[in-house]
């Protein structure tokens, strides 16, 4: 009986094949769409990840002290006293004191295996000059050696090399969008303008492109530099980078280091949650985009099955007068929604598979939110693949069960009877 159904199945999609070719053009390329878009979304995802877990810090301890814990004067349980001291004054930078001890607390047995490198800096928000170009950029100081262990800056230079930086006094590596808003080349100078108002000269050494439009924006400078540009002692900086083990789950690991050294430490998913928040609202955008776009291949499914059963009115009921049952003739049209939406759905997943290598083999480079690539980054999951497929044909399969319904309902005499008039 199943293989009965199966050729009349398939003598009435090849019936009306231009409208069955129409159907599933409209399936494959809504699958096609909806498979690549999900790449391109991924891609981006998991592109700007890689790229912060290589180039950026894992964890950033900040010059925000967080001890003592303020008391809760309110709570039931609170004891002891709070007192307000020198409470109208400037406001005072955030700043690591005696670095030097943070870096012991990092390395030592508590934190080993756990943190791979550590990287005092300090920021300083600067106005850099050229000739007659000028642009508020900011500065950060380093020790370039443990820097490069942190963001691997020396494969990153697009010209120079870190030799030069070791060797050249107020040397200076900046950013490849700095050095096309500057006009700047290897070997030309710099001014910079402290944010006291006090300038001094800087020698570029290496330009340098990570990808990562916020560093890419910025000027690298040696730490004694950075300290002297924003004021601050030797035993000072403003913040500590830290490359870990996990970076994907370092949450407890930055509690920890809160905890030892007293100071605020964030992780980069903290430091990128908006950014992060912002790829996951466009998933679920995509994804409810997956269900109204298979709803619509659905209707195109039903439609020309609609037609069918109106045009195939006298031969189903010739079928239910040989015996066929009304379950039978649902089955029969379910499955060729099924059949439809199938075929169309692995087409589009074959049409998405050229688009997204096309995508991906093309070198324009574009800022693609915080980051600039050249090309588009795809992902090729192939779960994205599945689970559009078999949302599309499910969807289908669901809409072929509204005409197979009317003719389930179809009175072979009344049928008959009528086409004879």
């Amino acid at each position: 009986m199943f293989r009965t159904l199966f050729d009349i199945a398939i003598r009435h999609i090849l019936g009306r094949r231009r409208q069955t070719l129409t159907t599933m053009l409209a399936v494959s390329v809504s699958t096609m769409v909806l498979i690549t878009t999900i790449s391109l979304t991924r891609g981006l995802l998991d592109s700007f990840s890689d790229t912060i877990i290589d180039a950026a810090p894992h964890i950033s301890i900040k010059g925000e002290k967080i001890d003592p814990v303020p008391t809760n004067l309110f709570g039931a349980a609170a004891s002891g006293a709070a007192f307000v001291a020198d409470h109208i004054g400037r406001n005072e930078p955030e700043e690591v004191r005696n670095y030097g001890r943070i870096l012991d607390i990092v390395a030592s047995p508590a934190f080993a295996g756990k943190v791979t490198a550590a990287s005092p800096f300090v920021e300083s928000q600067i106005m850099a000059v050229k000739g007659n170009r000028n642009q508020p950029v900011l500065l950060k100081g380093v020790e370039i050696d443990r820097e490069e262990r942190i963001s691997h800056i020396g494969r990153s230079l697009v010209t120079g090399d870190l030799v030069l930086f070791r060797k050249t006094p107020d040397a200076l590596l900046v950013g490849r969008s700095v050095a096309k808003d500057l006009g700047v080349e290897l070997n030309d100078q710099i001014t910079i303008i402290s944010p006291d108002g006090q300038s001094r000269q800087g020698k570029v050494v290496g330009i340098f492109f990570t990808g990562i439009n916020a560093v890419d924006n910025s000027i690298l400078a040696s730490l004694k530099l950075g300290q002297i540009v924003e004021g601050l002692p030797p035993n000072k900086v403003t913040g500590i980078s830290l490359k870990v083990v996990d970076p994907l789950n370092n949450a407890q690991l930055a509690h920890d280091l809160e905890r030892m050294t007293g100071y605020r430490c964030l992780t980069w998913q903290e430091e990128n949650e908006s950014v992060l928040v912002l790829f996951k609202r466009i998933g679920s955008i995509v994804l409810s985009l997956v269900g109204f776009v298979g709803v619509v291949s659905g209707f195109g499914v039903a439609n020309i099955l609609v037609t069918t059963v109106f045009e195939k009115s006298r031969d189903i009921a010739i079928m239910k007068s040989f015996g066929f049952s009304s379950a039978q003739m649902v089955g029969l049209f379910v499955f060729e929604g099924f059949l439809v939406g199938l075929g169309g759905a692995i087409a589009g997943g074959i049409l998405a598979t050229g688009s997204i290598g096309f995508l991906a083999s093309l070198h324009i480079e574009s800022s693609q939110g915080p980051l600039t690539k050249s090309g588009f980054s795809m992902s090729w999951n192939p779960w994205y693949f599945f689970f559009v497929i078999v949302v599309t044909v499910i969807i289908s399969t669901i809409a072929a069960a509204i005409p197979s319904l009317r003719a389930a309902r179809l009175e072979p005499v009344k049928v008959l009877r009528e086409s004879n008039v």
